[in-house]
């Protein structure tokens, strides 16, 4: 993927927060085979690439003990043209700061917020690092979901915030989804998850790597300490099943139809 072809307002880069990096690390490298390349320790602060076949496809990093109890999860990053007017934008939208605005010295900035329904969404301003290089394929994030608990007000922010259109999917009482979409593209979808989150549980930003079988995946990750949330099942989009891995962050796999 060309960083051309990632919209401003698309996801744009994954990573993952991390309570035990060199587990975390095993984990995928037999999952997905990754490999990895870690940054210079004073500039980045352990930071880890994670590629797949020579091309980026998600970051790591460590937790700090100071981080507030942060439990272990991946992230997803929308691709902005200016952080510091989305940032304004998305404060005036209902959102909270989780981190304002930093510069990532030769690669761009970023920022973290909570949006309306309190759902967790980097922000990256492309400078260097222009987001990840491979994308909807094997061993790669394919899609990115946020399953919400305040549908009406997720789907406007992500629409006025990032200027992005939207496509209604289905709007049914069971089952009301929207694509956030740029012409002819599906950039990510919205998810009313009012309805089957639990209270303790928060809106929050789900991420799909794409494999080949995901039941053979699902075997090896289980040999890895991975724990099964959702049991695989067959969609209209594919093969889908939800886990958590060995440290216990939540992440989707998909195997696209054949």
């Amino acid at each position: 993927m060309n960083p051309q072809e990632i919209p401003a307002g698309a996801p744009c880069w994954i990573d993952l927060l991390t309570s035990d990096k060199a587990r975390s690390q095993e984990f995928y490298a037999a999952l997905f085979g990754w490999s990895y390349e870690t940054g210079d320790e004073e500039l980045y602060g352990g930071y880890t690439m994670a590629f797949k076949d020579g091309k980026s496809v998600a970051g790591l990093m460590a937790s700090q003990e100071d981080d507030g109890g942060y439990p272990d999860m991946w992230s997803t990053y929308l691709r902005v043209d200016d952080i510091d007017a989305t940032m304004t934008a998305a404060k005036n939208a209902g959102a909270i700061p989780f981190m304002e605005p930093m510069e990532v010295p030769e690669q761009g900035k970023m920022a973290m917020i909570g949006d309306p329904a309190g759902a967790s969404i980097g922000l990256w301003e492309f400078g260097g690092h222009t987001g990840f290089q491979a994308h909807e394929e094997a061993g790669a994030a394919a899609w990115h979901e946020l399953h919400t608990k305040d549908y009406p007000a997720a789907v406007a922010f992500y629409r006025n915030v990032f200027a992005l259109e939207t496509s209604v999917m289905s709007d049914t009482p069971e089952f009301r989804y929207t694509n956030l979409v740029e012409g002819e593209q599906e950039l990510a979808g919205i998810m009313d998850a009012a309805e089957f989150l639990p209270a303790e549980v928060p809106s929050s930003w789900q991420i799909y790597f794409q494999t080949d079988d995901v039941d053979a995946t699902i075997a090896k990750a289980l040999t890895l300490g991975a724990t099964i949330i959702n049991a695989a099942e067959d969609s209209p989009y594919g093969r889908i099943a939800g886990l958590s891995d060995c440290t216990g962050a939540m992440f989707k796999l998909v195997q696209p139809p054949r």
